[in-house]
């Protein structure tokens, strides 16, 4: 039960606890956040913190918002929450490597390049246009980043020809961006645990400022992050201080690098850790977590906590076998359908839950079917396809010469002659000068570096990109309106050849679809809006619109529809009443690799089964689940099997499969909406 100042026992005793490193070991629901905020105000009001040497870690930026918020409601002076260093770990990344760019060999303002910039680095250095080859290279590469892997020891590592280059293009890459002045996401904390490690005081000067760290999903922690947190707390000849909160049941991430041997490293790291369980969960029913509890009993345990709840035992949870995901997709849709009727509930408490992006498909199909509204969570935006970033580089360069990636990007797309080794060249100058990329194509010497057949072409595309940025600051100027300049811009980069030579005719026309989309979007805008009753904007006015709706992208208010989702998207999310698809062997849990080592299938059905337990407790009152005794693969039906994780669920009679004749048709979904009405019934 909870106290009245909101904490129980054992939450109160985590916010307490002051004395040395702390792991607070939280189950699903049973409130990690409401820890964190209480300790940081805890440490303020209390202990006489400055809140500027607290630093909370999270991995997303909406977790990190949220936790900013909340300790500002708690705090009596709420703009000292401000004064927190509440952020992602690749934020605090950013805020050292500012600080300290010249220290690790980088200039001041240095580029951080996202992932299509990343991506077209690769392709140059692995002379391929194949896209998942091209991937799987960047994906060995983070793993090596974040394992804290040179490119050297990778190259010795290497134990086949396809790793071998992989290490080799690596190392190619690594100079690639050192030659940019630019750094790539896994840099971003990679690189503040080099210069920690080798430059003691930097690594004090850090220290003294944060003398406080409270890390969030420590389960999901990679090599690299641990490093981090090790260096931040250990030194100056006291007691290592910070609070790790993290749940070994919902580590879900090991494809990407996260280790949940970090919680078990923490015990012989710090041998004082004080370790604290919160067992009560405030989410879900009884049922549900007795589900939960059965499924996740079955892997091994780096620490024993069970979860429990006061909400009751709940409804049965309900478990059907489809013929296939056809008649699934149609029977979840009628059936929350009627569920909704039935509990007179918003859409909004509804989630479908799956493996893999590849099942919501047909799934949306029957939503759209029954009418029922819905959106889908990691699904691209429309500023994140690379058609329209290619655009927006032009943009952003014309707006701020200084922007190294929109530099980098433009110039190469489409390409005009500037090439990988003029850019290696290009960037190392521009390193020794302290200026941006297009800066130092104008600076004298570079004759030096560079042929004329190389010379030419950048400087061409400069003064071209100057041209515009002169015509783009101008306003109500009849014969120069934005959309003049973005007629002009477009004939003169021939986008749409570029689409057509390097895509075949089906994507290339879908892409300079969405290009003339945007471009028609953009002039509008400049033309004062669709009745031309607004005030009209420079390209340069327009160009600041778009920035910021791709930063400000997706934190709309959610509108009231069906939440459909990966699991892993999921994670950290609870719904009312949630649909758990596609249940069955070779999909939850995945196949895999069959020919990989029996301790490697071994441990891929152990975070099989995490994915599981963190599906079922997103549900708080009523959980659904089904799976297909047939389903569709590679353009035949193939029989499946029932997933072993319903089987180690252990539900009762009361959760027992219905049969064929039991699953509900159209025609008695309309006669129990009929029996409802007539009889006046009440929702529950």
């Amino acid at each position: 039960m909870s106290t009245k100042h909101g904490l129980n026992a054992p939450q109160r005793e985590a916010v307490n606890y002051l004395e040395g490193p702390c792991l607070v070991l939280a189950g699903a629901g049973s409130g990690k956040t409401r820890v964190i905020t209480q300790k940081i105000v805890n440490l303020i009001e209390h202990h006489n913190y400055d809140a500027r040497h607290i630093a909370a870690l999270t991995f997303t930026n909406k977790a990190a918002a949220e936790m900013q918020e909340r300790v500002a409601k708690l705090l009596q002076q709420p703009r000292q929450a401000k004064l927190c260093t509440i952020s992602t770990f690749h934020s605090l990344g950013v805020k050292i490597l500012r600080q300290e760019a010249n220290a690790v060999g980088l200039k001041d303002r240095f580029s951080i390049m996202d992932s299509d910039d990343c991506f077209a680095i690769v392709q140059d250095l692995a002379a391929t246009t194949d896209k998942q080859l091209i991937r799987r290279i960047q994906g060995a590469m983070s793993l090596w980043k974040n394992g804290l892997i040179s490119p050297e020891a990778a190259i010795q590592a290497a134990q086949d020809d396809d790793q071998a280059q992989a290490a080799q293009i690596y190392r190619s890459y690594v100079a690639t961006l050192s030659a940019y002045q630019a750094v790539d996401f896994d840099d971003l904390i990679r690189l503040p645990v080099e210069l920690f490690r080798d430059n003691e005081p930097v690594r004090d000067k850090w220290q003294r400022r944060l003398r406080y760290l409270l890390v969030d999903e420590y389960q999901d922690t990679n090599t690299c992050q641990y490093e981090l947190v090790k260096l931040l707390v250990t030194g100056l000849g006291k007691k290592p201080l910070f609070t790790a909160v993290g749940d070994d049941d919902q580590a879900i991430y090991a494809w990407r690098g996260a280790t949940v041997e970090n919680l078990a490293t923490l015990q012989v790291d710090f041998p004082d850790l004080k370790i604290i369980k919160l067992e009560q969960n405030y989410r879900s029913t009884t049922r549900i977590l007795q589900a939960a509890n059965a499924v996740i009993s079955n892997n091994p345990k780096l620490f024993e906590k069970e979860l429990w709840s006061e909400h009751g035992m709940g409804d049965p949870i309900q478990v059907m076998a489809m013929r296939d995901e056809e008649q699934e997709a149609e029977q979840v849709a009628i059936l929350l359908s009627s569920h909704r009727f039935d509990r007179r509930t918003q859409f909004s408490d509804y989630a479908i839950l799956y493996r893999g992006n590849h099942q919501s498909r047909v799934i949306e199909l029957a939503l759209r079917k029954e009418r029922i509204p819905y959106t889908v969570s990691g699904g691209q935006s429309y500023f994140d396809k690379a058609e329209i970033k290619d655009i927006i580089s032009y943009l952003r360069l014309v707006a701020n010469q200084d922007d190294d990636p929109a530099f980098i990007r433009a110039v190469t797309t489409p390409k005009r002659g500037v090439g990988q080794a003029t850019l290696e060249v290009l960037g190392e100058f521009a390193g020794q000068w302290q200026c941006s990329l297009f800066d130092a194509s104008f600076k004298g010497g570079l004759e030096a570096r560079l042929a004329a057949k190389q010379l030419r072409p950048l400087r061409e595309f400069c003064n071209f990109i100057l041209q515009l940025e002169t015509r783009a600051a101008k306003t109500n100027v009849s014969n120069d309106s934005a959309a003049s300049v973005l007629n002009d811009m477009m004939q003169e980069i021939d986008y749409e050849r570029y689409l057509y030579d390097t895509f075949d005719d089906r994507q290339a026309q879908s892409k300079w679809q969405n290009v003339t989309d945007f471009i028609d979007w953009l002039k509008e805008k400049g033309n004062g809006g669709k009745d031309g009753a607004g005030e009209e904007k420079s390209l340069l006015d327009l160009t600041q619109m778009v920035a910021l709706m791709t930063m400000l992208d997706g934190r709309d208010e959610q509108p009231d529809a069906v939440r459909m989702s990966t699991l892993h998207a999921a994670k950290g999310l609870e719904f009312p009443h949630v649909f758990l698809v596609g249940v069955e062997e070779g999909i939850l849990p995945h196949k895999g690799d069959p020919d990989a080592p029996a301790e490697l299938l071994g441990a891929r059905i152990e975070e099989e089964r995490r994915l599981m337990y963190v599906g079922i407790t997103r549900a708080q009152r009523s959980l659904q689940i089904s799976w297909c005794r047939n389903r569709r693969q590679a353009r035949e039906s193939k029989h499946c099997d029932m997933s072993r994780f319903i089987k180690e669920m252990k539900l009762d009679e009361g959760n027992a499969q219905p049969t064929e004749s039991e699953i509900m048709t159209p025609q008695n979904r309309l006669a129990n909406l009929k029996a409802l009405l007539s009889k006046g019934k009440e929702p529950s």
